[in-house]
């Protein structure tokens, strides 16, 4: 049994860090991103909101679990390696707050024991930094349902 449990002392947090990505039009699909370096925020960011997707940004595992447990997450792209708390300890907490949320795992090491941890768990994709723009974004298309070759804009 999954058991959904808030923490509102985190929540103010981590609405102040979000940051939100202008997408191209109001009813964009929502694509959250999590990695502690803030090169690749902003760079798969842009990519993400080039696409027409809306783009909320977390520098920290803690800060978007907060979001999760007030929000609707369709798609996350996860940092695997991340400070305080890792990219699996927040996958065994957003699988149990969030079984409907797909995750694509992004990383700069390649690590077998996680990538096998990750794709036993779920996940849609394991990726390694840096990584192609448009396989990228075949797989987060492919991740929301998307049919082959189509794009939200």
């Amino acid at each position: 049994m999954c058991l959904m449990f808030t923490m509102p002392h985190l929540e103010d947090r981590a609405d102040a860090q979000m940051r939100i990505t202008p997408s191209k039009k109001s009813s964009a699909e929502i694509v959250c991103l999590v990695d502690d370096d803030p090169l690749v925020l902003r760079s798969t960011g842009l990519l993400l909101a080039s696409e027409g997707f809306a783009v909320r940004q977390f520098d920290t595992g803690e800060d978007f679990i907060a979001y999760v447990a007030s929000h609707d997450v369709p798609l996350v792209v996860l940092d695997i390696w991340m400070e305080e708390m890792t990219g699996l300890e927040v996958l065994a907490r957003l699988c149990a707050m969030s079984p409907q949320t797909h995750v694509i795992v992004i990383t700069g090491r390649d690590d077998n024991a996680a990538r096998i941890t990750a794709m036993q768990i779920g996940t849609v994709a394991f990726l390694i930094k840096p990584f192609d723009d448009e396989q990228f974004l075949e797989v987060v298309h492919r991740a929301l349902g998307h049919p082959p070759g189509s794009s939200p804009r």
